[in-house]
């Protein structure tokens, strides 16, 4: 389904000239394993695009794994792609708008498109001297926090790390299931927190055939279930919402405004993951969030176990419209020891997020820190 495709003002403003293009690889070890239904992580490798005006240097982060095992796009072809056909298409004094319609020219790989996207959008913010948020068209405001927590060995383990999220006061606990990992768990949780907003997330792990496991999830009274069947499917998630009572929450299906047109036309959701640096960056984001708040559908911004460049960015993007539900937006300390920018991302005593404030994202890369944990830095023109 096609839906209208509105102007934001941030697509007037224009690309600023651009001095230095440099790619940047890191890779920062996690405190903990993260395991999802598809695959299990120790460390986040990140490819970080570097663009240098004047005296102005703005960062985009990549949020694509090294390997395909999440979604196809990779560090290694998000490289390729913005290199040789992404930043070709980047002419200074061109409109942010008219630099969105030469990318459709380019199919899908809205990772490497976002990568890009953001950086001229925090280098715009730069030079004039204003927060991102207010490029975006949007004051601060307190950014409820929610946490994703990966698979955990034994039950015991997961009710353990749900205890610690409910100390720091998140606004949404998020549990990652999959099949053998379900029902029992999370059944123990919702017992022992009967109170919380929880939600689950099975990463597609299930089919149509296992509707009765799932409808069994009913019984605990969560915010929604999230991406049940495959990461490429609107049209049998539209079958089983209609089975279920619990909220279908739709995200790796949904790539762009289009999709979710046509997942809202076909009832397979009443919530949207919206991850701006899986669907092409800011501006797309923002217009999926007000598409989907203009026919009553619930939005939060997810994540992708982002580096302080990438965390800063969602905190950002959430004081935008439609953004009504807290995100995946966590403290620092749950993913990394320490990070390569100089303002970890904390709760304050009511499990609010701070939105960064000055200049661009308001935060800064430290050299010093960046070089611990660089593999690779290469100038591209």
């Amino acid at each position: 389904m096609h839906a209208p495709d509105p102007v934001l003002p941030v697509e007037q403003e224009l690309i600023p000239s651009i001095d230095r293009v440099e790619f940047v690889t890191v890779r920062l070890p996690f405190v903990h394993p993260f395991g999802t239904s598809v695959q299990t992580w120790t460390q986040k490798e990140a490819l970080l695009l570097r663009l240098t005006s004047g005296d102005m240097v703005a960062w985009g982060e990549c949020v694509a794994d090294p390997d395909p095992f999440y979604l196809p796009e990779t560090t290694r072809t998000a490289g390729h792609i913005i290199r040789d056909f992404l930043l070709p298409l980047v002419e200074p004094g061109i409109s942010m708008r008219e630099l969105g319609r030469r990318f459709t020219h380019v199919r899908g790989h809205g990772m490497a498109k976002a990568t890009v996207e953001n950086a001229l959008l925090i280098l715009i913010s730069l030079q004039k001297k204003i927060p991102l948020h207010l490029l975006l068209g949007s004051p601060a405001k307190p950014i409820m926090s929610g946490i994703s927590i990966g698979l955990r060995d034994t039950i015991e383990e997961l009710l353990g790390t749900v205890r610690y999220a409910v100390g720091r006061k998140y606004h949404r606990v998020k549990i990652k299931i999959a099949k053998g990992k379900d029902v029992e768990w999370v059944r123990r949780v919702r017992e022992e927190f009967p109170d919380i907003q929880l939600m689950v997330d099975a990463n597609g792990d299930y089919t149509l055939d296992d509707k009765a496991l799932l409808q069994q999830l009913d019984a605990f009274h969560l915010m929604m279930i999230e991406q049940p069947l495959s990461y490429s499917d609107i049209y049998q998630h539209a079958i089983l919402q209609k089975e279920l009572k619990t909220a279908l929450c739709l995200d790796e299906s949904i790539l762009g405004l289009d999709d979710a047109a046509t997942a809202v036309a076909l009832g397979a959701c009443r919530i949207l993951n919206i991850k701006q640096g899986r669907v092409g960056g800011l501006i797309p984001s923002m217009k999926m969030a007000r598409f989907a708040a203009d026919h009553g559908i619930g939005v939060w911004s997810g994540g992708m176990d982002e580096t302080g460049i990438g965390r800063a960015l969602n905190i950002h993007l959430q004081t935008t419209p439609g953004f009504t539900l807290p995100g995946d937006t966590s403290e620092t300390s749950n993913y990394f020891a320490e990070d390569i920018i100089d303002r970890p991302v904390f709760l304050d005593a009511n499990g609010y997020i701070a939105v960064p404030e000055g200049p661009g994202l308001g935060v800064s890369v430290l050299h010093d820190r960046l070089m611990q944990y660089v593999l690779g830095w290469e100038r591209l023109r």
